[in-house]
């Protein structure tokens, strides 16, 4: 029965079936199935939408709509390990988010989506981020890398004025900072001061690794 399950909350996830994501999360939790074993089966289906979409063998929709799938079955499971006060092994903490006056989603969202399938612990704070609630993330989470996000020209200032901040509250060395975005390149990656910029959802996570020494 916990195979079935399984194979149906991995199948909802990459028919991007949103719905089915979480009421099959929720019967994982019925069935007392262990909940870092039913999100090692929804890691192992977004990987495969990943590593599809990597191929060409899958399009952005796809990719979008399995990351939102996986979305909306996460805090399901999340809260169930949190009341059996289990964890599951990480290869490090990241606090992402779209900077201050951008309210772009997608890219963001992916990238998100897929650090966790390699096996890291995903704070998304959203979009419109401020550099103050970036900071707060940071101190919050004990993040290991910082990801920001900037579609547009005008905003990606923002992400310079994050880590002008970060130095003020002196975490600037105790974080990697990753950024992207329609509106960054690696020249505006290294004028401010990031670690690292990638084009690409599966880019990222790669650099993410690379960052950490994994």
């Amino acid at each position: 029965m916990s195979t079935d399950v399984l194979e149906n909350l991995k199948k909802a996830i990459v028919e991007c079936d949103s719905e089915e994501a979480a009421n099959w999360a929720r019967r994982a939790i019925q069935e007392k199935i262990d909940p870092v074993k039913t999100l090692a089966a929804m890691t192992a289906a977004i990987r495969q939408v990943g590593d599809g979409f990597g191929k060409g063998e899958l399009w952005l929709p796809d990719l979008v709509g399995a990351a939102d799938a996986m979305t909306s079955a996460t805090p399901i499971i999340e809260e169930e390990m949190k009341r059996r006060g289990t964890t599951r092994e990480s290869l490090g903490i990241v606090v992402i988010g779209t900077v201050y006056g951008d309210i772009h989603t997608i890219g963001k969202t992916m990238v998100a989506t897929l650090l966790t399938a390699e096996g890291f612990v995903v704070n998304d704070l959203g979009i419109n981020v401020t550099s103050e609630r970036f900071v707060e993330g940071i101190k919050k989470y004990k993040a290991d890398i910082l990801a920001m996000s900037a579609l547009m020209t005008m905003t990606a200032p923002e992400q310079r004025k994050v880590i002008e901040t970060l130095k003020k509250e002196e975490l600037r060395d105790k974080v990697k900072i990753m950024v992207g975005g329609g509106a960054i390149t690696q020249e505006f990656a290294n004028s401010i001061g990031a670690d690292g910029y990638d084009p690409t959802a599966p880019g990222a996570v790669k650099l993410a690794k690379r960052l950490i020494g994994k």
